[in-house]
């Protein structure tokens, strides 16, 4: 693991990992923060003693939904990066257990002392392909699945088709919850066809992203939410719950219920795996 400069800041510096590099660089408006790219892509903030500082807006909303939302606190986390969320929730919930995969060995290693990740059963991080290592899980092994994993600005295929789906809804806990991070563009196809694939698992969808976002206005996150468990509607106790953080960060966003997702991705098609020949 070689390490090629340092600054004043202990951590600040350009790392070899599995996959290329990680470039750790401090952030110029915030003392003790830092901004971790990968290759390249702006992928973590991290304050190395504040464990519950989510820079990132999407990691915030995807907060919200899993703090209102979830029965349990096994997590499955699908992309590790800086281990943003799995250090907020074992900071948030001391008693949870947080599986992290991700698909560079070194930066698994790395990222733990990097970030004071804290040890298992807390934070158990695991080096794999995420497609891969939810199919070997066994059925009902956790109760919240958050996926974040992207190769550039997009999420590998193999992570957002209707068979993907199936085996996370197989590794999930009766009336788990499944989140996950979709970075799409305007036309918000992508968005729609994950949502048609987990409709087909999942007896329950929602959303959370910026007004401009759902309205297809510019690239950005929208998350999507699926559960067997029956989700807030639009003007109850429960979503006005989960909307107030949405609402308080420079970027608000909304909550959207299920009626208002069916609407959004109506007429859109599921994506299915390629047929092995």
């Amino acid at each position: 693991m070689g390490r090629k400069r340092n600054t004043e800041h202990s951590i600040a510096g350009t790392y070899e990992i599995s996959t290329g590099e990680l470039v750790v660089e401090p952030d110029p408006f915030r003392d003790g923060a830092f901004i971790l790219n990968i290759n390249g892509v702006p992928s973590s903030h991290l304050i190395p003693d504040e464990p519950r500082a989510l820079e990132f807006e999407y990691m915030r909303w995807i907060a919200a939904a899993v703090e209102n939302l979830a029965s349990g606190k096994r997590l499955l986390h699908l992309g590790g990066g800086g281990c943003s969320l799995p250090r907020y929730f074992a900071d948030l919930w001391p008693d949870s257990h947080n599986t992290v995969v991700e698909l560079d060995a070194k930066l698994a290693e790395l990222i733990r002392d990097l970030a004071a990740i804290p040890s298992a059963p807390r934070v158990k991080i695991r080096a794999g392909e995420a497609r891969a290592v939810t199919e070997g899980f066994p059925p009902n092994r956790f109760d919240v699945i958050i996926r974040d994993v992207f190769a550039g600005a997009e999420t590998p295929e193999p992570l957002t088709t209707l068979e993907f789906f199936q085996h996370a809804h197989a590794t999930l806990s009766p009336g788990g919850l499944y989140v996950a991070n979709c970075g799409d563009h305007s036309d918000l196809q992508g968005a729609k066809a994950e949502l048609a694939g987990m409709t087909e698992v999942f007896e329950h969808v929602a959303v959370i992203a910026d007004p401009p976002m759902l309205k297809g206005r510019r690239y950005g996150n929208i998350i999507l939410i699926g559960s067997d468990t029956e989700l807030p509607t639009d003007g109850s106790p429960a979503a006005a719950t989960i909307s107030k953080p949405l609402l308080s960060g420079a970027v608000p966003a909304h909550y959207r219920d299920e009626a208002w997702t069916r609407h959004f991705f109506n007429g859109a098609s599921p994506r299915r795996d390629t047929p092995a020949f």
